[in-house]
């Protein structure tokens, strides 16, 4: 083990149990790959690939078997000698089973994150006087998950869900705010993105970061935002704004504040919006600006195996020149151990400055 990394890097390991007992030595001895992707805006999924040959006999294994069966809660975690860190609680949802004609048959074993609960079944319905913070913890507590939600402060007259799953609708109303929807075990997060943290690891070029590509573009970037809806009982517009300086900064310039210095004459953006209220209006409008200026800088980066590498947290990036280094909030992740081709992270995230 190196100073530079609190794991020892040579010796990759995993654990995978069903139904909280550790995977029998004989489906560990048969695996061919475990994969889990891990995203900020949708179900996080795994899969599970093993040989389903049985050489001694000569007939299909693992494929009848109660060990995969659906509903089986999976536990996945991954590190280095003797010190794992969990990935991924969910549940069995599917197997794949696969005969070639030229080599041994194979089964994947996918399943997803509790997140798939809140896709069960579409429903209409509504939500009066709370908060998107309240309708989050009702949704949570109707699927048995625990409610672990951050308050969102405003509250709403009136919210609508129209034949959509929970899930659909508990995003469209994160989405408005700036929020994130995401699972942890049994446990349902309803969070401002971490846009602002500090970097919870730092992948330095040619040491722990294999590949990375990050692109920069000011095309869907602009100076500030407007949010304008209509007030029925007063018979007027409201209006809800956001320019650079409201937002927090991953750098030096953000993307608006790059646009507005190099092309001044850059139009702002307006969004027509059913608002309720002024306060309303304002989160939007400041919520919307994050989001949009969050997409100034977009990347795709490989790093030797790293569990800690979760999406919704932020990660630093050094040695790819002053432009490029600097914080990134992730947004998706998937992590592949192949026991003949060792242990790899690869992850996608965004920048909102330079």
């Amino acid at each position: 083990m190196t100073a530079r990394d609190e794991f020892d890097t040579l010796a990759p390991e995993f654990a995978v149990s069903v139904n909280a007992s550790p995977l029998p030595k004989e489906a560990m001895a048969d695996l061919i790959k475990l994969s889990i992707v891990d995203d900020v805006d949708a179900p996080s999924m795994f899969t599970i690939t093993t040989v389903a040959w049985d050489t001694r006999q000569m007939k299909p294994k693992w494929i009848d078997d109660e060990l995969f069966r659906e509903g089986n809660p999976v536990q996945l975690s991954f590190g280095y000698r003797d010190r794992t860190q969990s990935a991924l609680s969910g549940e069995i949802t599917g197997v794949e089973a696969d005969f070639p004609e030229t080599r041994p048959p194979t089964l994947t074993v996918r399943g997803y994150d509790r997140r798939h609960h809140l896709m069960r079944s579409r429903r209409t319905r509504s939500f009066t006087n709370c908060k998107d913070s309240d309708i989050a913890s009702q949704i949570a507590s109707e699927a048995n998950l625990r409610p672990s939600v951050e308050d969102s402060h405003v509250v709403l007259p009136y919210v609508m869900q129209h034949n959509q799953t929970d899930l659909e609708f508990l995003g469209t109303r994160a989405q408005r705010i700036h929020f994130e929807v995401a699972v942890d075990d049994r446990t349902l997060l309803f969070r401002p993105r971490k846009v602002a943290a500090a970097a919870d690891l730092t992948l330095r070029r040619e040491v722990e970061l294999l590949s990375f590509r990050p692109r920069l573009s000011t095309l869907g970037q602009v100076p500030n935002l407007e949010v304008r809806g209509w007030d029925p009982s007063k018979k007027q517009e409201i209006v809800g704004r956001a320019e650079p300086g409201q937002a927090p900064s991953m750098g030096t310039t953000t993307g608006p504040s790059a646009v507005q210095r190099a092309f001044g004459t850059a139009p702002s953006s307006r969004v027509a919006s059913p608002v309720q209220s002024q306060d309303e209006a304002d989160s939007m409008a400041r919520q919307g600006f994050s989001e949009m200026a969050l997409g100034y800088v977009q990347a795709e980066g490989v790093c030797i195996g790293e569990p800690r590498m979760r999406p919704g947290t932020v990660v630093k990036i050094e040695g790819v020149g002053q432009r490029f280094s600097g914080n990134y909030y992730v947004t998706s992740v998937e992590q592949t151990f192949r026991p003949t081709g060792g242990y790899r992270t690869t992850f996608s995230a965004r920048r909102n400055a330079t």
